[in-house]
């Protein structure tokens, strides 16, 4: 796939994610929030790696890093049962 496509579905997914926190359809801490900003920002990170652009490979690497520990923060907590006695 062309560099330049993946560059956009990359930053359409971020986008995605922040629009739809933007219009209340989704929290920062919704699975799809966190998941579209993970691949979006993944994907962004990745193609930074490829051509050398290290500023941008910095923003990028770092938001989904955040965004994938915050994931998986959520997941855990989704499938942990709670503590207290029935």
């Amino acid at each position: 796939m062309n560099h330049d496509v993946l560059q956009i579905i990359g930053a359409l997914t971020v986008l995605a994610g922040y629009v739809a926190g933007q219009l209340g359809w989704t929290t920062p801490r919704s699975v799809g929030y966190l998941t579209a900003n993970t691949l979006g920002a993944g994907v962004l990170a990745w193609l930074a790696w490829t051509s050398q652009d290290w500023g941008f490979l910095l923003l990028e690497g770092v938001w989904s890093a955040v965004s994938a520990v915050a994931l998986v923060s959520v997941l855990r907590t989704r499938h942990t049962p709670d503590p207290t006695p029935s």
